[in-house]
């Protein structure tokens, strides 16, 4: 038992792979990896806490045959505002059908018309029905099917595990000078949630599969573990941070306030559902010729306006053209969910808002997931691969967290355990820290960073807004590294130092990034779609914190 004078150290341990975070990229990736070596999962709730557990819509990819992969792979394009690594989006497009028929193999149950094929679904920006589904909570199906097939493998799972910082030459104890070594990652100081202890693990590889960071925003789509830990733990250990202006806001959550979030899934717009102002009528036509099924960007735009057009709190999402019955049958979740919060949206239209969704950008990879370190990796969410480019393109990011874990898993077996040698690592050093009682003023923080990000970097920004973002969040940024360092080890001290971290990441690519492109527009500057592969790269080196790379640099 432990007392709150300080950390202990814990059990130490020793793997081939050490993937942080349970979603699809890191039970899919654990899977696999399962068959080389010595895998453990550390997560920081239960294994089924994620992002990819609350995925309402699907899985986009091309198995039908009046579809095409270069259709596919062009709806990406046009959506990711001319930012998109072309083979990038490539390799995601015509690799991911055989992961959707593995997940399958792996016993996913999805929707099928009775003649027996795949009831495919459409979403914004998609130009033909390629949406793999189960009913209304693909990702919660998906998430079980992994988590029974990775308890089947050679796995070792830490719930309620933080990950406070990955280890890398200077926490060796054998390296004289680790200026002069490449930059290494050898695995992670970790803090059990439980007991309070901190571990040492050790691995050969190390994969950040830790999903996103909605709770950066006060209206958000995720559950309470997406604070933006993995993009934090790359930028500590110098790994180059990409496009994190691109911060997608989906445009229909539930509005009402006081209650948890529930997102309002695309499909049911690309069922045939309609957006309405305040004055009950329809508006998109206004804006894009695609309706309600333009990209995210430009329809969370388009509420944006009409919502400060006359001030209201919410538009409205009306499918009340279809049967209850048929809601039921294709829609449950959401059905149940409505109803239960008092709204049959078989009779009544659902009150909606734009909410933090998506993280289009992240840690810098190559196409096999590994970044600026050696001997880490990363994928899905937190990853940058070049996949999303400005703006992502609906039930793309499932599918990529199955394409490139699956990559990573491929260069691990080509290098044939070629990776460094697990090395004597410091322990963690708790010398000097304290419980100070200036804790509960520290903690409000959290809910200030929150509305900062919400009120001045949200869907349409300026160079005031951006400015007076930054000002601010460079107090809050010194006052909590600052008690962070002087504190014992808490759960909610290493979520408020990430949080300040991306925080303070989203403001300075969104300064740096002087057009309007995608999910970054500003009223400063004109939107501008035409082609381009100019990234915001920020890295952190022994003598420079925040220094940007020049495009094509990192």
């Amino acid at each position: 038992k432990q007392d709150t004078l300080g950390n202990t150290l814990g059990k130490d341990f020793d793997c081939d792979f050490l993937i942080l975070g349970s979603g699809i990229t890191g039970l899919y990736t654990a899977y696999q990896l399962a068959d080389l070596g010595s895998v453990i999962i550390v997560t920081k709730s239960d294994l089924v806490e994620s992002n990819t557990a609350y995925a309402q819509g699907g899985i986009a990819s091309v198995l039908d045959q009046t579809d095409s992969f270069e259709n596919h792979i062009q709806d990406t394009l046009d959506a990711g505002a001319g930012l998109c690594d072309p083979e990038a989006v490539r390799v995601l497009v015509t690799e991911g059908p055989d992961h959707i028929r593995k997940l399958i193999e792996l016993g996913a149950h999805f929707e099928r018309q009775p003649s027996g094929e795949l009831d495919l679904h459409r979403e914004g920006g998609h130009s033909h029905n390629r949406i793999v589904h189960a009913a209304d909570l693909t990702g919660k199906e998906v998430e079980l099917v992994l988590v029974d097939a990775v308890k089947k493998k050679n796995v070792q799972i830490l719930e309620h595990h933080t990950a406070i910082e990955l280890i890398t030459q200077y926490h060796l104890q054998d390296q004289l000078k680790p200026d002069t070594a490449p930059p290494t990652c050898f695995g992670a100081y970790v803090y059990n949630r439980k007991s309070w202890g901190i571990s040492v693990i050790r691995a050969h590889s190390t994969i950040l599969a830790t999903g996103g960071a909605g709770h950066v925003y006060l209206h958000n789509t995720n559950p309470e573990v997406a604070t933006g830990d993995g993009i934090a733990l790359a930028y500590k250990a110098g790994a180059v941070i990409n496009n994190m202006e691109f911060y997608q806001f989906h445009p229909t959550c539930l509005y009402d306030p006081g209650r948890r979030s529930f997102l309002i899934t695309e499909a049911l717009r690309g069922y045939g559902a309609k957006l309405l102002n305040y004055e009950m009528q329809p508006f998109m036509h206004n804006y894009d010729q695609r309706l309600e099924l333009a990209p995210r960007d430009i329809v969370a735009r388009a509420i944006d306006a009409e919502m400060k057009k006359t001030g209201a709190t919410n538009v409205w999402l009306d499918i009340s053209n279809r049967s209850t019955d048929e809601l039921i049958e294709k829609f449950p979740n959401i059905y149940a969910t409505c109803l239960s919060r008092g709204i049959d949206i078989s009779k009544q239209p659902i009150p909606v808002v734009p909410a933090a969704h998506y993280m289009c950008g992240g840690v810098e990879t190559d196409l096999l997931g590994r970044t600026r370190l050696q001997g880490l990796y990363a994928a899905g969410e937190v990853a940058s691969t070049g996949v999303h480019g400005g703006n992502r393109l609906a039930s793309n990011s499932l599918l990529e967290g199955l394409v490139f874990g699956s990559r990573i898993v491929e260069d691990i077996k080509n290098k044939k355990n070629s990776n460094q040698p697990i090395s004597k690592v410091k322990p963690w050093n708790k010398e000097g820290l304290e419980n100070p009682e200036e804790w509960i003023l520290v903690q409000h923080n959290y809910a200030e960073i929150q509305k900062i990000m919400w009120n001045y970097v949200g869907i349409v920004r300026s160079n005031l807004r951006l400015d007076r973002a930054l000002r601010r969040i460079n107090l809050l940024y010194d006052e909590v590294m600052d008690f962070y360092k002087r504190t014992v080890i808490q759960n909610k001290i290493l979520e408020l130092r990430n949080l300040t971290l991306v925080a303070k990441l989203i403001i300075l690519s969104a300064k740096n990034r002087k057009e309007s492109r995608g999910l970054h527009y500003s009223t400063d500057y004109p939107e501008n779609r035409a082609p381009s592969r100019q990234n915001t790269a920020i890295v952190r080196t022994p003598t420079n914190d925040f220094q940007f790379l020049d495009s094509g640099e990192s």
